[in-house]
């Protein structure tokens, strides 16, 4: 008879677990990478179409559907003892769904701190403290050296092309730029919506002084720049990995380093 125990996941619910899960299913691509750097290589066993990281991963372990849209039969045959997800990246109610027949822990990250918790809180579910606290140590040896601009620009941020969409006040990527002493202007900081649509009407009147492209979940390329330095000639604009800017797993140790060289170019 399997060990159960309860764990209280970041959305404030109580997950009744097994002591030792060994069918795991992950259904956030940075989580899947925080799983590998956990070492469960062996207990992992589904992910998503867009876990691409680690290469070998998304190569060889069983694609259950993407972060909104689930395969239920593809889990169901995976038969999983816990499946670990998103509040924002998931689909409400496929998560919902699968409560009713799996143990489901959801995580819940708009800052670094938050991002942290997540990694301690998932090395204790699957016997990985040691291998947690030495990722949190190094995503803080990174952030540590992290300056933010002083006086601080405004920016914006953009996630999707046609139309614009861009983060908000609400989300990790935005608490990212604030470390880097960035701050979002206007409507942007003023109302709830996390990653709004903008007209190019609405950019011009923003009038960041820089943008930023990011590489994801919106490829962004060079012709992309042309397109919004004829709307905003003077701002800067600037593409960006979007994986250091939004991915809250162990990816983070990469990223104090690289948005530390970003600040380093000139701005």
């Amino acid at each position: 008879m399997v060990s159960l125990h309860t764990n209280t996941d970041q959305m404030g619910r109580l997950v009744p677990l097994p002591d030792r899960p060994m069918r795991i299913v992950s259904l956030v691509p940075s989580q899947t990478e925080l799983l590998f750097h956990l070492g469960l290589g062996d207990r992992v066993v589904g992910i998503t179409k867009f876990c691409i990281h680690p290469p070998e991963w998304f190569k060889t372990k069983t694609r259950v559907g993407g972060t909104k849209k689930i395969n239920f039969n593809a889990i169901a045959k995976l038969k999983p003892d816990l499946i670990i997800g998103n509040k924002e990246e998931n689909d409400r109610e496929s998560i919902e769904k699968l409560m009713q027949h799996y143990p489901v822990w959801m995580s819940d990250i708009k800052t670094l701190d938050d991002a942290k918790d997540m990694i301690v809180a998932i090395g204790q579910l699957t016997q990985s403290e040691g291998k947690a606290a030495e990722i949190n140590n190094a995503i803080d040896k990174g952030f540590s050296s992290l300056t933010p601009l002083y006086p601080t620009h405004s920016v914006l941020y953009l996630i999707w092309n046609n139309p614009y969409m861009a983060a908000g006040s609400d989300t990790f990527i935005n608490h990212l730029l604030e470390r880097c002493g960035f701050y979002i202007p206007g409507i942007l900081s003023e109302n709830d919506i996390r990653y709004p649509e903008l007209s190019e009407d609405q950019i011009f009147h923003l009038n960041p002084e820089i943008i930023l492209l990011s590489s994801e979940p919106f490829p962004f390329k060079e012709k992309h720049i042309k397109a919004l330095q004829a709307i905003l000639p003077k701002a800067k604009i600037i593409l960006v990995d979007g994986e250091m800017f939004s991915w809250y797993g162990s990816r983070l140790i990469q990223s104090g380093p690289y948005l530390s060289s970003l600040l380093s170019s000139p701005l």
